[in-house]
């Protein structure tokens, strides 16, 4: 009998599926968190942040100006 009230009261006020939209939602957050700090766990282990690093900084080295460099390395 209380569970019978507890439905009627619930659709009068509009709020059945309420709980489940919300596990849903939260749910789905979870998961993608999840998700990506385990591709950034795998990213970090294999070195690939640390690679790109090391070419950016070479890319940038060699398109400075040489005699900043040179200024710079010899100061």
């Amino acid at each position: 009998m209380q569970l019978q009230k507890a439905s009627t009261a619930c659709r009068r006020r509009g709020e059945c599926g309420q709980s489940t939209v919300e596990f849903a939602v939260v749910a789905a957050a979870f998961l993608a968190v999840t998700l990506g700090l385990g591709a950034v766990w795998r990213g970090v282990s294999g070195g690939l942040f640390i690679e790109h690093a090391l070419s950016t900084a070479s890319h940038h080295i060699e398109g400075a100006a040489p005699q900043t460099l040179a200024d710079i390395l010899l100061y």
